[in-house]
């Protein structure tokens, strides 16, 4: 028996040293995906502006160089990095050649830091500016897939060589779904480079800084690198939304990008069950001049096209986005207070069990405006737990609750008559 004992104890300590030395189960390996890495390109302005001594008595070129290194040293390991550069190379007058001047000087991926820094430090301001062209090839070099992709440009003036107008080449990659996100820097105040950052960061959802000294270059492209970590797992889901709810795609909890013409209606669907909440936001980019007098509208309706709860978003002095959301419950979030009118429209609406959301605006555009592609669209939607709302003291409706402060009214004035009239006795008397 013992022997038997010692031998289990022993084919048990085979199995276990086995099992620890190993491969792990087929099964594991099947189930466990690579996760794509964070992915940044750093697209940089070498045109012959960048020549000029206006940041701290430094040439703009040589803040960017000394920012670059700083970023390159600073690269978190799971970053891929690529830097490409615009009119870097060719000094001649004849503009079809110097609007083709654009090349990557450091390949996507984990660069060598001195490799990187030695291609940095040979750069010399030299021709055009080809901002459109450079973000396409950008686009190229920082490739496809589920995860979004970011692109910093560094410029001190507007492009030179359009078309393509950069503007138009950011509005086409938003429409494209290729997760891609541009931020724009200008390197100078001007209000005509600043506009244009400003459309081609607003198209794509990107963001648009005015820098005036290394230290803020320094500081914002190792914030976005830095982003691109904390961003790029959450890629919203590309979707299309229907002219009618249903025929509305149905969405889960998560982050949506859809387009949206102006005056127009996008409807989509959302599960929801008794005892559940409905949260639910749009953001809309205003990545185009529009007219004044514009909003966005948000709307949860039952699939009888009853409006059961709306956000909107109008006036707010917002010049890049507009956003607005609601929340609703089929339970109504009521209390033991409430009527049997009101309990009984509760249990009518707790029959739903989908609501469409509707997002509407009232955008219009001078007539010179393209309307094609929509306007950027981002929606979030999450299903969660109801929260009714909290009961509390009920001073009633209506007539009952004008008598309540009628009757408060008239004891507070008797009250303050007697104890003025006590007071008044009390100083006589002495």
């Amino acid at each position: 028996m013992i022997t038997r004992r010692r031998s289990a104890a022993a084919l048990f300590s085979v199995l276990a040293a086995l099992t620890m030395l190993g491969a792990p189960p087929a099964s594991a390996d099947e189930t466990t995906a690579a996760k794509e890495p964070p992915k940044v390109e750093l697209v940089l302005d070498v045109s012959g502006s960048m020549r000029a001594t206006d940041l701290g008595g430094r040439s703009r070129i040589s803040v960017a160089q000394q920012s670059f290194n700083e970023v390159v040293d600073s690269l978190p390991e799971e970053t891929e990095l690529g830097i490409r550069v615009l009119g870097a190379t060719y000094p001649g007058d004849d503009k079809t050649l110097g609007c083709k001047d654009t090349q990557q000087i450091v390949p996507v991926g984990h660069p060598d830091r001195t490799e990187a820094k030695t291609a940095i430090a040979t750069l010399r301001p030299t021709g055009f500016t080809p901002v459109g062209l450079a973000l396409r090839e950008a686009a190229k070099d920082l490739g496809t897939g589920e995860t979004t992709r970011r692109i910093v440009l560094i410029t001190d003036g507007e492009d030179t060589c359009a078309p393509p107008d950069p503007c138009e080449v950011a509005r086409e990659l938003a429409a494209q779904g290729t997760h891609l996100v541009v931020d724009t820097l200008g390197l100078t105040l001007d209000d005509k480079v600043r506009r244009q950052l400003t459309c081609i960061a607003a198209a794509t959802g990107g963001t648009y800084t005015a820098v005036q000294n290394g230290d803020e270059l320094t500081h914002r492209i190792k914030q976005l690198v830095d982003r691109a970590q904390e961003t790029y797992d959450q890629t919203p889901q590309q979707i299309a939304g229907a002219d009618e709810c249903a025929t509305a795609p149905v969405l889960t909890p998560g982050v949506y990008a859809d387009r949206e013409q102006f005056e127009e209606h996008r409807f989509y669907r959302v599960p929801i069950r008794p005892g559940q909440e409905l949260r639910a936001s749009v953001s809309v980019a205003l990545d185009r001049t529009l007219s004044k007098d514009y909003g966005v509208l948000l709307r949860a309706l039952s699939p009888e096209g009853q409006e059961l709860v709306r956000g909107t978003d109008a006036g707010s002095g917002r010049t890049d986005v507009l956003s607005t959301g609601l929340r609703w419950s089929p339970d109504g979030g009521a209390t033991p207070t409430e009527s049997p009118t009101d309990t009984t429209a509760a249990a009518d609406t707790t029959a739903q069990d989908t609501v469409c959301l509707v997002v509407s605006n009232s955008f219009s555009a001078p007539a010179s405006v393209k309307r094609d592609p929509g306007m950027p669209v981002e929606l979030t939607v999450d299903v969660v737990a109801s929260s009714p709302a909290p009961s509390g003291p009920d001073l009633g409706r209506g007539w009952v609750l004008l008598a309540v402060l009628a009757l408060a009214g008239l004891l507070t004035g008797l009250i303050t008559g007697w104890l003025a009239r006590w007071r008044i006795a009390i100083w006589r008397a002495n």
